[in-house]
């Protein structure tokens, strides 16, 4: 069974199998708010596991709706993914860059491996910053393979990182991924490494 475990105060992170990709997922809980990011549960679980109360669902991207079906609350995702929603009993609700979706959780431009593709500046403890499609840590940072970005992926590669020197800007210490694992602290430095490298 996956450990639910507190990265930062008050943003806890568990792990689970992805059943097409293969690979196991991130998820996170900000319990302030009661506002689930990105949420695959584990094999078999319901929301209940969670052990805490859920308010709404957050999508750093639209492809990772995942289990959000299962926790009957708003799902929120960007405004330009709303359309893979159509026709869906899922409560969707359309954000933009800009928008605080939830007490201390707000949405930065971004959008390099699509539109839709968000980050969120997390304030609580030292901040945190949560990605999607465009920025993975399995070990290390780095890009999707190349076979999810795109006709050209070494110009999407170009463009998330060239999407990523604003970013430095925010307050944050943590970096939150929906692919591969969290990072609790140092993560604007090793931000900063990354770009460096690849710019």
């Amino acid at each position: 069974m996956p450990d639910l475990n507190e990265i930062i105060p008050g943003v806890l992170h568990w792990q689970a199998r992805h059943p097409h990709l293969r690979v196991d997922v991130s998820s996170y809980l900000i319990t302030a708010s009661g506002t689930v990011i990105d949420p695959m549960l584990p094999e078999g679980e319901g929301p209940d596991w969670l052990g805490r109360p859920v308010e709404q669902v957050a999508l750093t991207v639209r492809h990772h709706d995942r289990n959000s079906a299962a926790f009957g609350v708003p799902v929120l995702v960007h405004e330009s993914g709303l359309f893979e929603f159509e026709g869906s009993d899922l409560d969707v609700r359309g954000y933009t860059a800009g928008d605080e979706i939830a007490p201390g959780i707000t949405v930065l431009p971004f959008g390099r491996i699509c539109p839709d593709d968000a980050v969120l500046r997390i304030d609580v403890g030292p901040g945190a910053l949560a990605f999607g499609d465009g920025l993975i840590n399995y070990g290390e940072l780095g890009h999707p393979p190349d076979r999810y970005i795109g006709e050209d992926p070494e110009a999407i590669k170009a463009s998330i990182v060239e999407g990523l020197v604003p970013l430095l800007d925010e307050d944050f210490d943590a970096l939150l991924f929906g692919h591969g694992l969290p990072v609790a602290g140092g993560g604007k430095d090793m931000l900063r490494s990354f770009i460096q490298a690849r710019r």
